[in-house]
């Protein structure tokens, strides 16, 4: 005589309540229990990998760093989600933003990095615009920016007083970046 047995629960439809529950719950917050996205967690070799970049410390003559923005600035920011790495330095350039375009596209390529063409949407003078160039692969990759800025913008973005050598000639950042990996980024995507 078989022994009786207990009919079967389904367990697909709990299941499913749980992951749905779980799934709802940390999209509402914000949080993921399984987070695809990096953090700034361990990121120090790599943030002082950016800082000693020569091309930071590469300057047209004439150019100076202001008292206050006298160093290189590095940090992981972990606002947007997925966290990235930077390190900055804000110069005053007496002369043209021709000039120092010019300097950073023989500077850049010297020091190993490429400057990939703007897509023609963009439409922006270089001397608007900036640079944008790019260097190493999957693992190591590194992207350049140079941006011109003025006194406001640098009171805005870095709570900075410039002083008179932002009056006359053209302010600018060098910024070199990278994902906490280093995975491959473009400038243009």
């Amino acid at each position: 005589m078989p022994l009786p047995t207990r009919p079967a629960r389904p367990t697909a439809l709990p299941v499913a309540l749980l992951l749905a529950t779980a799934l709802m719950t940390a999209g509402l917050t914000g949080c993921s229990a399984l987070s695809p996205f990096n953090t700034c967690d361990d990121t120090e070799a790599r943030l002082k990998d950016l800082r000693s970049q020569p091309i930071l410390n590469s300057t047209p003559e004439g150019a100076t760093a202001s008292k206050g923005l006298d160093s290189v600035d590095a940090r992981c920011i972990d606002d947007t989600g997925d966290a990235w790495l930077y390190a900055e330095r804000v110069y005053a350039f007496p002369g043209s933003r021709q000039e120092v375009v010019d300097f950073y596209r023989t500077a850049a390529k010297a020091d190993g990095w490429y400057l990939p063409p703007a897509p023609p949407a963009l439409g922006t003078p270089e001397t608007a615009a900036g640079l944008c160039f790019t260097r190493g692969g999957d693992g190591d990759a590194l992207m350049l920016t140079l941006r011109f800025t003025t006194a406001g913008d640098l009171k805005i973005e870095h709570d900075y007083d410039a002083g008179p050598e932002f009056d006359s000639g053209s302010g600018f950042e060098m910024k070199v970046g990278s994902e906490t990996d280093g995975a491959k980024t473009g400038c243009w995507d």
